[in-house]
């Protein structure tokens, strides 16, 4: 098998319901066919659409096909093409369990059969949850993005929301008597629109990883200009908050926190060098223009260069970045006449294909002539500082022959002082003696008796050039000090800084190991960061640190310097504490379940003390009392007495059965039987389960439910729970309210709304309508342990289903039970073992009204 050749998968990506994804599927499989390819269906959803329908005519459908996926059948039949429609849904497997489809297309995938597949928008993991809070539908069924990603094409079927919202109306995707819920409810056109912009979205993310794919496999350094990306580059100065915004107008990006943005348009990069800062960097600042980037929808950057330009434009063509934001130089004219060129003009030659734009901003040119800050002299200054030396003193000294007789010696010997102090500022050292040399030389020459002549055996001359000498040593030396004081306090300001970018990203929520090394990666230019337990062999262009015990950060890239392996080294240590965070959380989840037990338990025995004592009391005491020689009871009170002995016989009954119940479900032991259920079936059971006294109960338009499609559910379980939701809405409503009780279709599920008219509840406390052993005080027996709900919920969610509360319109809580429907032949008679349910923590402090 190892032999054989992966094959290809497609998939047609729907952004709703209806949208057309199976007609477009079958549609390919019959230009499939026609070409001569071997295609065989081997599942499809029509759901009773003709058009659709129509289009399996002509094709070899398998006898299973549309009661799921056989894949040991596809896998005999071996054909070049198998077509499987919903590929988030859940096939049956022998033992009466049930596999996500899409592992099934993975086999097939690994045995060479093509595959052509459709998935809906709101199957994919990643957006799960965001769909479920858009139209607050849940969605159990999911496939991993991972799954759809390695598909070698991906296509949309896309649809405008009223035009999908007709077709609704005209009866082309839901029958009639569920169409005006599916309007109502998840058709609505908010609900579509933002579905299409995240199918839009995502699919424009992948492209996106695609194209990034492409360049670097083949080597493409070019910019392409596919959509506009932004980078801004940020010194720390006071200006950076200037050019965001000016970057932000610039990619026309929203600027509204929290609205919808393509993630990456616009990025803050900062260079920190290896070993220093630039002048002028502020912590301070960086951090709220960092906060200030990502409120426009930016994501902040922070690279670690020795060149900054050569790094800025790396950086953007790494991010095939079409435009780059500067901010102009903060020097002066005279600084950078003798500094030579600044960032931007070397940034503007590097560019080539990237536009960039000089922002002025109300610092430009206000900065100072002698930066105190520099990690070391740069060569424009190494060459200017020599020539200084040489040709200031020249000038001083045409400038002072023309004032002749108006300055005495004095003065004129403190002027060259003054420029050889210069001198030695401007270019260090070496310039400063080139400087004292010739000012000396000059002042002897042309300004000591006797004019015109060098008086080297005057103890004067000698005098004067000794201090010459020696003010030139000492500046310079003093100077070379505050450089390297200076590169050192840099260099631990630029290696705190880095550190405190990370931590900032740690604190933020971006501690995953892949987010740590991508962060590693980022900000020391490599090409790639990975976590390995061996050191590879025999590759020498890695750089690699050791991260805890038997484990290595490994990346591929550019040599490093020392100063920023040590800065690499305190990554790696925040690499190996993720990495031992992540096996500490692996032991406390298998201890969590554990405690959770134990707080289990000790809560039932905190709550049975009332609740078990109570009927137990009453019916010993009655039995006890029937049984006494030493009173004659009448008729009525023995009546009245057995009445009571049985009541209470009956509570126990119903309590021992729901702990029984709620400890198989959090074990895992309620063995589940699926199958095909009508509401009728089980709403007349659980009316009559009812104690009579209390509110009414209604249902609404008892005529239709034999219109709502059944649902696939294990009746006495469902009719429990909706006994339950019944029994507990009577208990809250008034008593001349009525509960409602109403049923709809939706898409592919049904609907149970239980309405009470009861108190409400805030939405702070909903959750705890859940949670056993929860109820309003302590000495209302007929409150009972609170486990009506927390079972309710525990058994809908083992059928797949979701119970959730919602305000009642006017007043009140209507509880909405959400379960799929059966409209499928395997759904029949299937059973299966409910998964161990999630149990909250009844030890958390307050209590719930209801329950």
């Amino acid at each position: 098998m190892s032999d054989v050749r992966p094959g290809k998968l497609k998939v047609y990506l729907g952004s709703a319901p209806g949208v057309g994804k199976t007609y477009r599927m079958l549609d390919e499989a019959h230009r499939r066919a026609a070409r001569g390819t071997d295609v065989v269906v081997g599942a499809v959803e029509c759901h009773g659409r003709p058009h659709t329908e129509a289009m399996l005519a002509g094709l070899e459908v398998l006898p299973s096909a549309r009661g799921g996926l056989d894949l040991a059948a596809v896998l005999a039949r071996r054909p070049q093409l198998a077509v499987v429609d919903d590929l988030a849904d859940a096939n049956a497997r022998g033992g009466g369990g049930r596999s996500p489809r899409w592992q099934d297309v993975e086999e097939l995938l690994a045995a060479g059969v093509d595959v052509v597949t459709a998935v809906d928008i709101r199957h994919l993991e990643s957006l799960n949850d965001v769909v479920e809070k858009i139209t607050r539908v849940s969605v159990t069924e999911t496939v991993p993005d991972r799954v759809v990603r390695r598909a070698r094409q991906i296509e949309l079927v896309d649809m405008d929301p009223e035009a999908l919202r007709r077709r609704m109306a005209h009866g082309d995707i839901h029958a009639p008597e569920d169409v005006d819920a599916a309007l109502a409810h998840y058709f609505r056109p908010g609900n579509l629109t933002a579905l299409r912009e995240l199918a839009l979205r995502w699919l424009a993310g992948h492209v996106d990883e695609q194209l990034k794919r492409y360049r670097s496999e083949h080597g493409i350094e070019g910019v392409w200009e596919t959509r506009e990306r932004v980078v801004v580059a940020l010194t720390g100065g006071p200006e950076g908050e200037t050019l965001i915004r000016r970057a932000a107008r610039i990619g026309d990006l929203p600027r509204t926190l929290g609205a919808p943005h393509a993630a990456g348009d616009l990025l803050a990069v900062h260079v920190a060098h290896s070993d220093g800062l630039a002048a002028g960097a502020s912590h301070a600042s960086l951090a709220r223009q960092r906060r200030l980037v990502e409120s426009l929808g930016g994501s902040y950057h922070s690279v670690v260069g020795d060149h900054v330009p050569t790094a800025l434009v790396e950086f953007a063509r790494a991010e095939n970045a079409t435009q780059l934001v500067l901010g102009t130089s903060r020097r002066g004219r005279l600084e950078r006449f003798l500094t030579g060129s600044g960032i931007g003009e070397t940034v503007v030659a590097l560019s080539d294909d990237i536009d960039i734009h000089m922002v002025t901003h109300e610092r430009a040119g206000r900065g100072r002539l002698l930066p105190s800050r520099r990690r070391t002299l740069p060569h424009s200054r190494l060459v200017a500082g020599p020539v200084a030396g040489l040709v200031l003193p020249l000038l001083l000294t045409l400038a002072l022959d023309a004032l002749r007789g108006t300055l005495n010696l004095t003065s004129e010997a403190l002027l060259f002082l003054l420029t050889v102090v210069g001198v030695a500022c401007i270019g260090g050292v070496a310039s400063a003696v080139i400087a004292s040399v010739t000012a000396s030389l000059l002042l002897n020459y042309w300004f000591m008796p006797p004019v015109g002549h060098f008086t080297f055996g005057d103890p004067n001359g000698m005098v004067a050039l000794g201090v010459f000498a020696v003010v030139a040593a000492t500046v310079a030396a003093v100077v070379d000090r505050s450089l390297r004081l200076s590169r050192r306090s840099a260099r631990a300001t630029a290696e705190a800084e880095t550190m405190s970018s990370l931590a900032g990203s740690i604190v933020r929520g971006d501690q995953a190991i892949p987010a740590l090394l991508e962060r590693t990666r980022e900000t020391f230019g490599m090409d790639s960061a990975e976590l390995v337990d061996e050191l590879p062999r025999g590759d020498g262009a890695l750089v690699t640190v050791p991260v805890g015990t038997g484990s290595f950060l490994v990346l591929r890239g550019r040599p490093l310097p020392s100063s920023a392996r040590r800065v690499l080294a305190a990554f790696a240590a925040h690499v190996g504490a993720a990495v031992e965070r992540a096996r500490l959380a692996e032991a406390a989840a298998e201890v969590e379940p554990v405690k959770a037990a134990d707080r289990m338990r000790t809560a039932l025995l905190r709550a049975v003390g009332h609740d078990l004592r109570t009927p137990l009391a009453a019916g010993w005491a009655a039995v006890a009392s029937l049984r006494s020689r030493d009173v004659q009871f009448s008729e009525e009170d023995r009546d009245a007495l057995l009445a009571t002995a049985d009541e209470s016989l009956a509570k126990l009954d119903r309590l021992v059965e729901n702990l029984l119940d709620l400890s198989r479900l959090q074990a895992g032991a309620l063995t589940l039987k699926l199958r095909a259920t009508a509401l009728e079936e089980v709403l007349a059971p659980a009316l009559d389960s009812l104690p009579e006294g209390g509110p009414g109960i209604e249902v609404q338009n008892v005529d239709g439910l034999a219109r709502i499609p059944a649902v696939l559910a294990d009746p006495p379980l469902l009719e429990r729970v909706i006994a339950n939701l019944m029994g507990n809405a009577a208990r809250h409503s008034p008593p001349h309210e009525r509960v409602l009780v109403s049923a709809s279709a939706l898409a592919d599920r049904v609907e149970v709304r239980v309405v009470d008219r009861g108190p409400g509840l805030p939405p702070t406390g909903r959750e705890q309508l859940f949670e056993p052993f929860q109820r309003l005080g302590d000495t209302d027996n007929n409150t009972g342990l609170g486990l009506g709900l927390a079972l309710s919920r525990g058994l809908t969610e083992a059928m797949d289903g979701t119970l959730t509360p919602e305000d009642t319109p006017g007043g009140g809580l209507t509880m909405v039970l959400s379960l799929p429907c059966a409209a499928r032949p395997r759904d029949a008679g299937v059973s299966r073992r409910a998964p161990a349910a999630a149990v909250p923590d009844p030890a958390r402090p307050g209590a719930a009204p209801r329950g």
